[in-house]
């Protein structure tokens, strides 16, 4: 699917949107680290955001380790940050609340 990357000024007005969210300049993604009070909270986290990702058909990075889970989103196939992104940053917001 081709979708149109985001300019850089695009790419910082929405990360100010998204607190905790950071530009990650050597992968062409946002991210951000989630903390939860244990591995079960952690890992049930990981899947409500596997849900909605399969759904958007739109799949972070991650890695989980314990309590914490690390998040990096970037469009493949554009080579970069599309709005796809920034949509799939917006959900897995509302899911940590």
């Amino acid at each position: 699917m081709a979708t149109t990357l985001v300019s850089t000024a695009e790419r910082d007005v929405r990360l100010a949107g998204l607190p905790g969210w950071s530009y990650d300049a050597a992968h062409g993604a946002i991210s951000k680290s989630f903390r939860f009070p244990d591995f079960v909270a952690a890992f049930g986290f990981m899947a409500r955001v596997a849900l909605v990702a399969e759904r958007a058909g739109h799949h972070p990075d991650w890695n989980n380790v314990y309590d914490r889970v690390d998040i990096r989103l970037t469009t493949h196939d554009a080579g970069g940050l599309t709005q796809r992104d920034f949509e799939l940053a917006q959900a897995i917001e509302l899911l940590a609340d």
